[in-house]
């Protein structure tokens, strides 16, 4: 180990063993680094791949004419004279044989001094003899070769005092693509390139990002007309499918439902409406509209029936049109007897309604009800007992059951009336039926029901005669049309206008609100009144002969200026 390290350092001590070591190891330490880089460098060296010859430079273009250069056109190639090519094939010869290819890393030495020989001595050219064949090496510089040609011929060019016409262009070789073709308009349309119909649709094109026209492209697929055309489909669409329901269940919970006679499409579709049959959609046209409308499209507007049907709650259209169109089985057979009707009227609904038997007859007398027992020992028939109500009976049920149905539901209706005033005045609950028919017919309106009774209370209470022509009409059978003289001068217990008190018995079967009527008449004087004319069942109430006389001469008037007609506005 050397000892220049003791004159390096004016700190070290010459005799420290100590420091003497770490020199050593220090030494040792650079050795084996050094080593290690050694190695590494030749492992890359061998690893790495021999370089690439230089890219073949592109040989000059000849000069152009001015007016090439205005019209930016590239030069046209010049035919030189016949007596020029091998001239200038000589000239270019020359630098070619001069030029030779770049050899690969590795071996400098023996490449060199075989290109440094042609130069020195050329051998002589022998013309019978054939050139020997070049090598793949050999053959690959033609881009330096064509290079120094070109440079050798311009310089020849200029050192010739005869003019002499420009050498022929090169044909240039590039590795270039070709141009892209222009776009076909026949399959592109009006976008034309295809790599600018991406821009006109972002609407960024060229002309401040406007298409043809100066509109913008970008905003040509949001055109309202689009967009009102895009929501009126999707409504058409959404129409159809409310009213066709393609998808639609068949429901779920049964309901019983009950078309009357004669109801139009409409009030059907009002009525599935109300029971739950049908929904109405998410639209502003109703579920009962769209029932008629597939009613109408299917063309079943008169083959719906009437009668007792079992649907489901939520049906569709189709299958609602489908259950109502077909003949309903009949279970059971419904009549309705109106309120105010008499035992004839009623015998009439019951044979429309096809009930077998005698409704009249039947009426008569009952082992369910004896009228005796409610103050009626002179009652001749059941007349005024038949309360009014819709029943249902069985296929072919006898009418002596729709007979017993209505005495039990008067027996139970009856019970509802409080008569303690009414037995007060000495009045029997027959007694109340008969003023509680009075009513049914003379009462045009519900609020005027206590006024009649009032009315016919005071009389009553006056000794008068009731002079209600209604009984008349009973009596008589005249329900439509005017009372003549010889009708209200009848002979009969029932014409209250020459028999006093009460007539033998009810003219009708009267209803709960006029049976309630009867038996809590208004607190009032009135004694009189008369129909009021030009109204629909009004009455013109007074509690003196005067005001009665006023008040039917004002109804004479009016009927006499109607051609004799009832002056009455029901039919308006």
């Amino acid at each position: 180990m050397a000892d220049d390290w003791k004159t390096d350092d004016p700190f070290v001590d010459p005799d420290d063993p100590a420091a003497r070591e770490r020199e050593q190891r220090r030494l040792e330490r650079e050795e084996k680094r050094k080593k290690r880089e050694d190695k590494r460098s030749e492992k890359e060296a061998s690893k790495k791949p021999p370089p690439e010859p230089p890219a073949p430079a592109e040989p000059p273009k000849p000069p152009r004419t001015p007016e090439q250069e205005f019209w930016d056109e590239d030069p046209e190639p010049v035919e030189p004279p016949p007596g020029a090519a091998p001239k200038t094939a000589e000239k270019a010869a020359a630098p070619a044989e001069q030029a030779k290819p770049v050899e690969p890393v590795g071996k400098p030495a023996e490449p060199a001094k075989k290109a440094a020989e042609p130069a020195a001595a050329p051998p002589p050219a022998k013309a019978s003899k054939p050139e020997p064949e070049q090598t793949q090496e050999q053959k690959q510089p033609k881009p330096a070769a064509a290079e120094a040609a070109a440079a050798a011929a311009a310089a020849g060019a200029a050192a010739d005092p005869a003019p002499t016409p420009a050498p022929e262009a090169p044909i240039e070789q590039s590795w270039e693509a070709e141009p892209p073709a222009p776009p076909d308009p026949d399959v592109w349309g009006d976008e034309g390139d295809p790599s600018k119909a991406r821009t006109a649709r972002r609407g960024d094109g060229a002309g401040g990002g406007k298409g043809s026209g100066g509109t913008p492209t970008g905003l040509r697929k949001y055109h309202p007309f689009r967009i009102a055309a895009v929501i009126v489909v999707f409504l058409v669409i959404w129409f159809l499918y409310a009213l066709f329901q393609p998808f639609h269940s068949d429901g779920s919970d049964p309901v019983q439902l009950k078309i009357p006679k004669g109801a139009s499409v409409s009030e059907v579709g009002d009525l599935l409406i109300d029971k739950g049959v049908i929904e109405d959609p998410i639209l502003p046209i109703s579920g009962s509209t769209l029932f008629q409308m597939r009613v109408t499209l299917e063309g079943k507007r008169s083959d719906l029936y009437a009668g007792n049907f079992t649907l489901t709650k939520d049906m569709s259209y189709g299958s609602a049109i489908d259950a109502l169109s077909t003949s309903p089985v009949k279970r059971t057979t419904t009549v309705t007897i109106p309120e105010g009707y008499t035992r004839s009227q009623a015998a009439e609904l019951v044979e429309e309604d096809g009930v077998p038997g005698s409704y009249t007859k039947k009426t008569v007398k009952s082992k369910f009800l004896d009228p005796a027992d409610y103050g009626g020992k002179d009652a001749k028939d059941l007349e005024g007992f038949l309360f009014p109500n819709t029943f249902e009976l069985k296929p072919k049920a006898p009418v002596t059951d729709l007979v017993e149905l209505q005495l039990k539901d008067f027996k139970k209706q009856i019970k509802k009336v409080d008569m303690k005033y009414a037995k007060s005045k000495n009045l029997t609950v027959f007694d109340v039926l008969i003023i509680a028919s009075m009513i049914e017919r003379e009462a045009g309106i519900a609020k005027q029901r206590k006024l009649v009774a009032a009315v016919v209370y005071n009389r009553l209470k006056e000794g008068m005669p009731l002079g209600i022509d209604a009984t008349i009409r009973f009596a008589t059978g005249n329900y439509t049309k005017p009372l003549t003289e010889s009708e209200l001068a009848i002979d009969s217990p029932y014409n209250t206008r020459t028999t006093q008190g009460l007539p033998p018995g009810p003219i009708n079967s009267p209803g709960l609100d006029a049976i309630q009527a009867a038996a809590h008449p208004a607190k009032s004087d009135f004694i009189f009144y008369v129909n009021k004319p030009n109204t629909c069942g009004e009455l013109a109430f007074s509690a003196s002969e005067e005001e009665f006389e006023e008040d039917v001469a004002a109804y004479n008037k009016a009927r006499e200026e109607n051609g004799g007609n009832e002056p009455t506005s029901c039919g308006e």
